[in-house]
């Protein structure tokens, strides 16, 4: 049985009863499955679409690696600071109407970013970037974890996930080509126009939803502590953290890695390393399979176990080795984050968007830290201090999800 036949009939029949008429795709398994690969694509796409271009930008600014990798923390930090109202908002407006207006948001200053005149522009149009994609992922996870049977949340999770592992690996892809052909600037305006034909295609493929009921007090602070008090949800927080931090430390810092001697790599070249999702995206749909057999917990421990392996791999000085380990470590953490993901909707009873709005802070909080904190052991001691950094948290992420989580 493949993911898509997985996906219950009811969901789909609710879809059909309240989708317009000429709309049949809209309706359809396959919309729906379209419409949600579409909103991760259109995300991520953008968020940390600077990674390889951060050598280029090191040389072009005249400042240091910490200094440029701020261009990647500035949007993932206004991410971590605004998801938790985003989830708010949501439980009180509605799915689709929130998804459909923060991709056409994110469209808006990824086309400004093309005209920064230097480099504090720059991060401010990328913060302003990170502003809007709450309100697509914490609100995407609450829709399918409302709209999916229980049974099938994991593989239609897997689904978006593998939107946002396309997306992440096309976005640097682009960027990276584009600046070495003609310049930086285009790649953005290349970027926004994506952004903006994925809100539209969002808006034409997303059933709207039929199971949301609206909070009325949904501006009011109280679900956000009643999931503090969640110990499954604090755990999954706790997790989500780490996930992130591991993904973005790791392909931030190795872009300065194989920028320098020996390897030499070019912004064309580093776009190309990130290739290497697209393993995720063929690994994550069959996780999404092993999330609704096996379980959350089993699944995130084996993951961390792959990921690991593949930091590992990476204290090789042979690019080709180096790669492999690279595609591990991706894959291990895309497979974590559609079981963190799926988590956060099986610990929440109530008020999914405002639990999910959390995860999403505490995991781009994650982020933020891994584009910094890394940083610091890099300058002291290069990539291996990265890796040994990244190492112990993946360590904690398995310790706590072994521990904590109930599958």
């Amino acid at each position: 049985m493949t993911v898509i036949d997985k996906i219950a009939v009811e969901p789909v029949e609710q879809a059909l009863a309240s989708a317009r008429p000429g709309r049949a795709v809209a309706g359809s398994r396959i919309g729906v499955l379209t419409a949600l690969f579409v909103a991760g694509f259109s995300t991520f796409i953008t968020l940390y679409t600077t990674q390889p271009l951060l050598p280029l930008f090191r040389e072009l600014f005249r400042a240091s690696a910490l200094m440029v990798s701020l261009t990647v923390s500035a949007p993932v930090l206004a991410v971590a600071l605004t998801a938790p109202l985003q989830g708010l908002v949501a439980d009180r407006l509605g799915r689709k109407r929130v998804i459909v207006g923060a991709i056409t948001g994110l469209s808006v200053p990824t086309f400004l970013a093309a005209s920064a005149a230097n480099l504090g522009q720059l991060i401010f149009w990328r913060f302003l970037q990170g502003l809007f994609i709450p309100g697509i992922i914490a609100v995407v996870i609450a829709y399918i974890s409302e709209e999916s049977p229980r049974q099938a949340v994991g593989s239609t999770m897997a689904i978006y996930v593998t939107g946002t592992v396309v997306g992440g690996f096309a976005g640097r892809m682009i960027v990276g080509l584009v600046a070495a052909h003609w310049n930086w600037r285009i790649g953005f305006v290349a970027l926004g126009a994506v952004a903006l034909a994925g809100a539209l295609s969002t808006l034409w493929l997303l059933p709207q939803e039929t199971k949301f009921v609206p909070r009325r007090a949904s501006f009011s602070l109280k679900p956000l502590f009643a999931h503090l008090r969640n110990p499954q949800l604090l755990a999954t927080y706790a997790v989500g953290f780490n996930i992130l931090f591991s993904l973005v430390g790791a392909f931030t810092y190795v872009n300065f890695y194989l920028a320098d001697k020996p390897f030499s790599l070019g912004p064309a070249a580093l776009g190309q390393i990130f290739s290497v999702y697209l393993i995720g995206a063929v690994v994550t749909p069959v996780a999404g399979r092993l999330l609704d057999r096996i379980g959350y917990r089993m699944t995130l421990l084996g993951a961390v176990l792959v990921g690991a392996a593949g930091m590992l791999l990476t204290l090789m000085h042979a690019l080709p080795e180096i790669i492999a380990g690279l595609a591990l470590a991706a894959t291990g953490v895309f497979v974590c984050q559609a079981a963190a993901s799926s988590n956060v909707g099986k610990a929440a009873s109530e008020a999914r968007s405002s639990a999910a709005g959390l995860y999403v802070a505490l995991y781009y909080l994650g982020g933020f830290a891994g584009s910094i904190i890394p940083g610091f052991f890099w300058k002291k001691a290069g990539w291996a201090a990265c890796v040994a950094v990244i190492l112990c948290v993946q360590s904690i992420s398995a310790l706590i999800a072994y521990r904590l989580w109930n599958d």
